[in-house]
């Protein structure tokens, strides 16, 4: 078993929680999703986020989720439109601006209650 070395603050003895650097293929940044679900563990999870951070694993279950979340947005966009096709750019590039940003709305919508924030 694994000795726990203390460090003296004060009148208390903390245990001397070091992490280790992180490979190099982690050090790439978080992007949007990574993020927001960092957040969210933060602030709603904080036992969950605290175990992951200790045990190193937080990075790793962000990219996860950022892996996860881009891809599910790519499938339900695909989905939506094979369903409800755009009206054409060329005859009405306002409307068709319009669609595609109600069909990215639902689709970030969906991915954040599936993905992000469950």
């Amino acid at each position: 078993m694994a000795q726990i070395e203390y460090i003296k603050c004060g009148d208390y003895l903390l245990p001397a929680i070091i992490l280790n650097e992180p490979p190099r293929e982690l050090t790439e940044p978080i992007t949007r999703y990574g993020a927001m679900r960092r957040r969210y563990l933060k602030e709603h999870r904080t036992i969950t986020y605290n175990r992951l951070l200790l045990s190193e694993r937080l990075f790793p279950h962000l990219r996860e989720v950022q892996m996860a979340a881009e891809e599910r947005l790519d499938r339900i966009i695909s989905d939506i439109l094979a369903l409800n096709p755009p009206p054409d750019k060329t005859a009405d590039g306002i409307a068709w601006a319009s669609h595609m940003t109600e069909v990215k709305r639902i689709a970030e919508r969906m991915v954040l209650d599936e993905i992000v924030y469950a």
